[in-house]
């Protein structure tokens, strides 16, 4: 088993900025791929960003382009969201996933492995 432990959420003004970071423990061998989503209230889970093993391939979702930078330290099993420019819109619960496959997608049915969630919280 593989267990995800997100952390970093918190209270923000927009405009500023957040780091989470995501911890793996126990058969991280398993994991090529990790993942961001998040989930604001009343609305689905969605892509953030992902990252392969050697951090070669980082897609972003649209909205969080040119903001957000995804990046992992394999040798610390972590996994990085640095946030820069935040906004009221990005409020929501952040996820920590993580996939067996080689490449990351931005569909939640390719990740495995699930973090609890850590919120981030945008205010004017």
């Amino acid at each position: 088993q593989v267990q995800l432990v997100e952390s970093g959420g918190g209270l923000v003004q927009a405009g500023e900025s957040l780091k989470l970071s995501c911890a793996a423990s126990g058969h991280t061998f398993s994991i090529n791929t990790m993942g961001w989503f998040r989930q604001a209230p009343g609305k689905e889970r969605e892509f953030v960003s992902g990252i392969n093993w050697s951090g070669s391939r980082t897609p972003y979702a649209d909205s969080v382009e040119g903001r957000f930078t995804i990046s992992r330290d394999n040798a610390k099993s972590t996994v990085y969201l640095q946030m820069n420019s935040l906004k009221l819109e990005d409020t929501a619960v952040y996820y920590c996933a993580g996939s067996r496959l080689s490449w990351p997608t931005p569909n939640r049915v390719d990740y495995d492995y699930w973090g609890q969630g850590t919120q981030v919280t945008v205010s004017s």
